[in-house]
């Protein structure tokens, strides 16, 4: 994986894609000298990534990442006010909402790799995301309220991850939230050493990655589902989910595999 130079004349592709190994995609967010903000030549570029990745069963995790000294600084605001109109606007939040989604829907797993700073709708990637490891030197917020401009749609998804009170502080005072702090209120899994942070987000995709692809598609589209039913509705939904879940192949060969004590050999099916 590497990024065309500037100097060379072209311009470096919005998001690299590499394959750390077998069945793990890494997309990196590659405007680092813009803190990597979602201008929206890069939210079509990522979407696209998504988008193969969805049709591709030989994936099955994915880490999200960001080049330069931050993971993402929100929105790209020299192009926001390049581009002044509500129809504009309303193009932009629609097209950044529904990458968000994407990334919800997304079968496969994403594990957000944060370091620096991930702000405004940055910290919306982040919440979005499945699961998020960070470096204890990265920094969280929602700072729109700063510019005059509240947080509005990265508040859907923070306030998806995060207790209210604790949502609404980052929300109302746009104050930066450390790491562990982050991993505290639960709008990350946990921090770790910088130096460790790309051994443990590997660790974590390659643990997903030796799962039954079906069982671990099957669970994230359920979870998703089912938190936001009411109580009796979600078990009644996540009891017809493992009723068809059972009846696949892949759980019946986990089943004989844990009984007859070794390893199973998945199917996805």
């Amino acid at each position: 994986m590497s990024a065309v130079p500037e100097s060379a004349g072209e311009t470096p592709p919005p998001v690299l894609r590499d394959q750390p190994e077998a069945g793990i995609v890494r997309l990196t967010l590659n405007r680092p000298r813009a803190y990597n903000s979602l201008s929206t030549g890069l939210m079509t570029a990522l979407q696209a990534e998504l988008d193969r990745i969805r049709a591709d069963g030989r994936i099955r995790a994915v880490i999200l990442a960001a080049a330069g000294p931050g993971f993402c600084a929100g929105h790209d605001l020299k192009e926001i006010r390049a581009n002044p109109g509500r129809q504009h606007y309303e193009a932009l939040f629609r097209q950044c909402s529904l990458l968000m989604q994407s990334i919800v829907a997304l079968p496969q797993p994403v594990i957000a790799r944060v370091h620096g700073t991930a702000t405004a709708a940055g910290c919306q990637l982040v919440a979005s995301c499945d699961l998020a490891v960070a470096a204890e030197t990265a920094r969280f917020g929602t700072p729109g309220v700063n510019i005059g401009l509240f947080c509005s749609t990265p508040m859907v998804a923070l306030s998806r991850n995060v207790p209210r009170k604790q949502a609404m502080e980052m929300l109302l005072t746009g104050e930066l939230v450390p790491a562990d702090r982050a991993a505290e209120i639960g709008l990350i899994n946990r921090a770790v050493p910088e130096a460790a942070l790309d051994g443990e987000v590997l660790r974590l995709a390659q643990l997903i990655a030796s799962k039954s692809s079906l069982s671990v598609k099957t669970g994230k589209e359920a979870f998703y589902r089912q938190i936001e039913l009411p109580l009796a509705q979600a078990y009644d939904y996540a009891s017809r989910v493992m009723t068809e879940n059972m009846l696949a192949r892949d759980a019946e060969e986990g089943i004989d595999a844990f009984i007859e004590k070794r390893q199973p050999t998945w199917e996805g099916r």
